[in-house]
């Protein structure tokens, strides 16, 4: 019987705990690889894109179990100083241009449709204010606002009906939509300008009255206790209302 001495225990000790730090060793190196190649895959994935990828759609074609927002960060952190920049817009994922190489890739061109003044300020109020209805907006604004003007936001697809009021009337609540997130350039409606922003970029006056404040804004899509689901009559009230403004112009002309 062969006797095993104290030396012999330790070569294999040392034996066995190398053999373990080699395998580790492997393991690691397969585990760098194979994250590297979701690294590749996911930006693959973004620059094919034309939309922006939400981090599920993104995980759902990564290999294994790389985990998707280890990866998603990684790139934002490789492409933060490249003149291409991986940014999160509405909660979702795409690569831009970095902000201060913008103005090289600007050029002069007619805009098919420019948004007029009382556009800008009814898609502000219902950015801020939102859920709002259209009498809201025109307290707010202190002027009447047009069903046409809602038309023309709606049609950018940069505003949504919500739901109606739970009032008299039961009027239709409007609310912003994720493209007017990626439009503008923003994560979440909450990162829109607050007060100090909008005085110190000079939009607001620095001499404002008393108690003067900008709402929170908050896009939350479930219905708050004050709505109603719109339901399938929004439908015809809609076609309706286009009818009587086509038929407004006739009517018109018809005075003369």
């Amino acid at each position: 019987m062969k006797r095993v001495t104290v030396a012999d225990q330790d070569i294999q000790e040392t034996a066995a705990a190398l053999d373990l730090a080699i395998e580790t060793a492997f393991d690691a190196v397969e585990e760098a690889r194979s994250f590297a190649e979701a690294c590749r895959i996911a930006e693959a994935l973004l620059f094919a894109s034309a939309e922006p990828l939400s981090t599920e759609a993104i995980a759902s074609r990564l290999p294994g179990s790389a985990p998707a927002t280890a990866v998603l960060r990684t790139l934002e952190k490789e492409y933060a100083a490249r003149g291409v920049n991986l940014v999160r817009l509405a909660g979702k994922w795409a690569f831009r241009t970095a902000e201060d190489l913008g103005y090289l890739l600007s050029r002069e061109a007619v805009e098919p449709r420019k948004l007029s003044r009382a556009a800008l300020e009814t898609l502000s109020i219902i950015a801020y204010h939102q859920p709002v209805t259209r009498t809201e907006i025109e307290d707010i604004r202190g002027v009447s606002t047009s069903r046409g003007t809602l038309d023309v936001l709606i049609e950018a697809g940069w505003v949504r009906l919500r739901g109606r009021r739970k009032a008299p009337g039961r009027p239709v609540t409007y609310g912003t939509t994720e493209a007017f997130l990626v439009h503008f350039g923003l994560n979440r409606i909450d990162d829109l300008p607050g007060l100090d922003e909008l005085k110190g970029s000079g939009f607001l006056d620095g001499r404002l009255p008393p108690g003067f404040g900008v709402p929170t804004p908050s896009d939350d899509p479930h219905l708050r206790e004050d709505e109603d689901p719109l339901g399938e009559d929004i439908f015809a009230e809609l076609a309706e209302e286009a009818a009587n403004r086509v038929e407004e112009p006739l009517r018109d002309e018809e005075r003369k």
